[in-house]
C-alpha cells in the first residue's frame, strides 16, 4: 500500500500547552507531536482533505526535574483539525510545488473553572516541495520540505493561563522522509524546527509586558510492516526538546526548558482513495509541561490528480 498521492502536513495539536507550569514558565506553542505518522514522506500531485480527531489526557504537570507540580491536576482535551493540501505538477528545484492550510478547533478542561473552547491558530504553508521516489542502493525513499507558519487567530484571553492560541506567530519548517528498507517494511521520519515571535499581551498572571517561547526541535517517527494489501501495523513515537531559553520582557529565563517523548502502537488501513490512521502514545521523560496519554484518529480522502 504505497500511497504516492498522500500529502503530509503539520498539525497544531491543541493540548494544554497554553497552561503555564508556573507563572514564570513560558510554554511552547502547540505543535505536531505524533499527529502525522506512517508514509509521512510519500506524496504526489493531487488534492487531499483530512479530518483529524485528537484526544489527550494529561495526568500531571511536571517541573524541570520531572516531578509533579503541586496544585496542578488532570487535563483533558479534544481537538478537531481540518486539513486541505494541494500539490501541482509544476516543479521547483526538481520537486512538485504545493500549498496547504489547517483549521483547528478544540475544547480543553483543566478542572473546575478552567476550561477553554473554540478555534485555534491557523496553520498555512505557501511552499511545499515534494520529490518523487528515489533510490539509495536498493532502498526506495520519498521526501518533502515544507515551510509552515502559524497565524495567531485562535481563542485567547489575558485573563486566563488556559487559551487555545499562543498569541504569537510561529515559523516551523520541516523535512519529512519515508523509506522502504525491505519489502513491506516502512519507516517514516519528520523533523521540525520551531521559532516563536514575542507575545506582547501575555496572561496577566505573569505580571510582565512580554513573553517569548524558546526555540525547539521536535520529530515524529514510525516503523511498520504491511499485512496484506491494505493494512500496515507498527510502532510510532515523537520527541520534543527546547533548545533555547524563553524570554520574559526580553530577558532570557534560565532553567525552564520543555521536553517530552512518547511511544505507542499504530496502524493505517486504506481502500481506494480513503485512508484511516490510528495512533496511540504514552508520554515519557517530560519536563516543564503536562504529560500523559494521547490518541489520534485521522481520516483522509484523496481527490484525483492535478492535471
Amino acid at each position: 500500500m504505497k500511497t504516492h498521492r498522500n500529502l503530509g502536513f503539520i498539525i497544531p495539536f491543541l493540548h494544554c500547552a497554553a497552561l503555564a507550569v508556573a507563572q514564570t514558565h513560558v510554554p511552547e506553542p502547540p505543535v505536531n507531536l505524533g499527529d502525522t505518522s506512517f508514509f509521512d514522506g510519500v506524496a504526489g500531485p493531487g488534492i487531499v482533505v483530512e479530518e483529524i480527531g485528537d484526544s489527550a489526557h494529561s495526568k500531571v504537570i511536571v517541573d524541570a526535574k520531572g516531578h509533579e507540580v503541586p496544585g496542578t491536576g488532570r487535563v483533558n482535551s479534544i481537538s478537531s483539525l481540518t486539513h486541505i493540501a494541494w500539490l501541482s505538477r509544476y516543479r521547483v528545484g526538481g520537486g512538485w510545488y504545493g500549498a496547504e492550510v489547517v483549521v483547528a478547533a478544540a475544547h480543553v478542561n483543566a478542572g473546575p473553572g478552567s476550561t477553554a473552547g473554540g478555534l485555534g491558530d491557523l496553520t498555512v504553508s505557501p511552499l511545499i516541495l515534494q520529490w518523487n521516489e528515489k533510490k539509495l542502493g536498493t532502498v526506495a525513499f520519498d521526501q518533502r520540505v515544507v515551510f509552515d507558519f502559524d497565524l495567531p487567530v485562535g481563542e485567547y484571553s489575558q485573563n486566563t493561563n488556559l487559551s487555545l492560541s499562543s498569541h504569537a506567530y510561529t515559523v516551523h519548517p520541516y523535512y519529512a522522509m519515508t523509506a522502504f528498507p525491505l519489502k513491506r517494511l516502512e519507516t517514516s521520519w519528520r523533523v521540525h524546527y520551531l521559532w516563536s515571535s514575542e507575545n506582547a499581551e501575555p496572561p496577566k498572571s505573569f505580571d510582565t509586558k512580554s513573553t517569548q517561547a524558546g526555540q525547539a526541535i521536535h520529530f515524529n517517527s514510525t516503523l511498520s510492516y504491511g499485512l496484506g494489501k491494505h493494512l500496515w501495523v507498527g510502532g510510532n513515537g515523537y520527541f520534543l526538546k527546547q533548545i533555547s531559553d524563553p524570554k520574559i520582557d526580553g530577558i532570557a529565563h534560565r532553567n525552564s526548558p520543555e521536553q517530552v517523548g512518547a511511544l505507542g502502537p499504530g496502524a493505517v488501513w486504506n481502500h481506494g482513495q480513503w485512508f484511516l490512521y490510528v495512533n496511540g502514545y504514552h508520554e515519557l521523560g517530560a519536563e516543564n509541561r503536562p504529560t500523559g496519554n494521547k490518541l489520534v484518529l485521522r481520516v483522509e480522502k484523496v481527490f484525483g490528480k492535478e492535471g
